[in-house]
């Protein structure tokens, strides 16, 4: 995340020194790097990076959100298509893997990746057909000022 705008932008924006930024990166002699401080770097360069190294070392994956706004369905019919093309894209991967009797360590690799995708496109999937299709309590549509 510190290379999109380098060591000394990023800790310009922190208000800190580029040796004080690297001393809680590297954690040197009991620094640290806060929660608010690398999701604010995360946040400034413009990626999900440290939302994913979370997600992964919790066994899991990080699955941004679509925004809301004015969705429909062809927004649907593509998230569709995707997750399709996904699931082909695995078919093949396994295909070829199996051709020798065995799924090597690269191989298995490939697949768990493969897999991840599928479930980040999966989650995006029923997040938009929930965001097109379902009903908004009256409190969230008008604030709970009912």
């Amino acid at each position: 995340m510190i290379r999109v705008h380098g060591w000394n932008g990023t800790a310009a924006t922190l208000g800190m020194t580029k040796s004080a930024l690297e001393a809680r990166v590297y954690e040197v002699k009991g620094s640290g790097m806060r929660v608010d401080t690398a999701l604010l770097i995360q946040s400034y360069a413009g990626t999900t990076h440290f939302a994913d190294a979370i997600a992964a070392a919790s066994g899991g994956v990080f699955i941004e959100l679509p925004e809301v706004g004015a969705l429909d369905g062809g927004d649907l019919h593509a998230k569709f298509h995707e997750l399709y093309e996904q699931l082909g894209n695995l078919s093949r991967t396994y295909s070829e893997a199996i051709k020798d009797d065995e799924i090597d360590q690269r191989e298995r690799a490939q697949l768990q990746r493969i897999e991840q995708h599928i479930h980040k496109t999966m989650r995006e999937l029923m997040a938009l057909m929930f965001q097109i299709y379902c009903r908004r309590p009256a409190a969230a549509v008008d604030g709970g000022q009912s």
